[in-house]
């Protein structure tokens, strides 16, 4: 006869789970000595065997009785239901091992290729960080809107990364996101964006526009993230021209 430490070592267990699998009703209590201590014979060993090697396998505990009550079709069939599980289980933890790929991927989490694409651009044209950090934040959200319309939002920003004078603006917002809401200097900032914006002809503006509510949005975030968006804004206004995301002209050219 065999005291639970023995019975535990030549099944392969602990004591523990031993103990475990009597509280779950799965190994019978054996009987006890005269001094109240549990012995078991061959058979106990035989059974728990068969419980590890199934609960191992990814077998419920709910379920390893069925199994080992089962005979050889009913067992193969819940062997099958298990093994559906299994793989069902194993898929869904790929894709969360996906997602923790992505959030260590940076710009790739929420953002498809071409955004990330211009994020690294914006990077190696020498815009702060800063700046780059709120257009991710920007284009996560209109990524989320407007997933298809991306290639084409990518490819416009890009063109105008061509223009040493849209170039010169990103570099110049690492150092207005600074300033303090009444700077005097930001007056200037918004006269130099609208000599871009007066550049540019009458029959591009429209093309592009994000939908109004996405737009209202974006320009909150602007609102918010900018101590001096506001008096920026004050001063595009009074150049005659309104809004950030969709900006439109309010006056006709001098």
């Amino acid at each position: 006869m065999l005291t639970i430490s023995q019975l535990a070592a030549y099944a392969g267990v602990t004591v523990r789970a031993v103990r475990h699998y009597h509280a779950k009703g799965l190994l019978p209590e054996p009987e006890r000595d005269h001094s109240g201590y549990r012995r078991y014979d061959a058979a106990a060993v035989v059974a728990l065997i068969r419980i590890r090697t199934l609960a191992e396998a990814g077998v419920p505990l709910s379920r390893v009785q069925e199994l080992l009550d089962a005979d050889d079709d009913a067992f193969a069939a819940a062997v099958e239901e298990v093994d559906r599980r299994l793989r069902a289980e194993i898929r869904e933890r790929q894709q969360h091992r996906d997602r923790i790929a992505r959030l260590a991927a940076g710009d790739s989490l929420a953002l498809p290729p071409e955004a990330v694409a211009y994020l690294q651009r914006l990077r190696q044209l020498g815009v702060e960080e800063q700046v780059v950090e709120a257009e991710r934040h920007a284009w996560i959200l209109v990524a989320a809107q407007l997933p298809d319309q991306m290639p084409f939002y990518m490819a416009s920003k890009n063109a105008q990364l061509d223009d040493p004078g849209v170039l010169a603006t990103y570099r110049e917002l690492a150092d207005v996101v600074t300033w303090p809401a009444e700077d005097p200097r930001l007056d200037a900032v918004a006269d130099r964006l609208t000599a871009e914006l007066e550049a540019v002809p009458d029959d591009a503006w429209g093309h592009g526009d994000l939908p109004e509510e996405l737009a209202e949005l974006l320009d909150a975030v602007f609102l918010d993230s900018v101590p001096g968006a506001r008096r920026i804004l004050r001063r595009l206004e009074h150049n005659g021209w309104t809004g950030w995301t969709n900006v439109r002209r309010t006056a006709p050219r001098p």
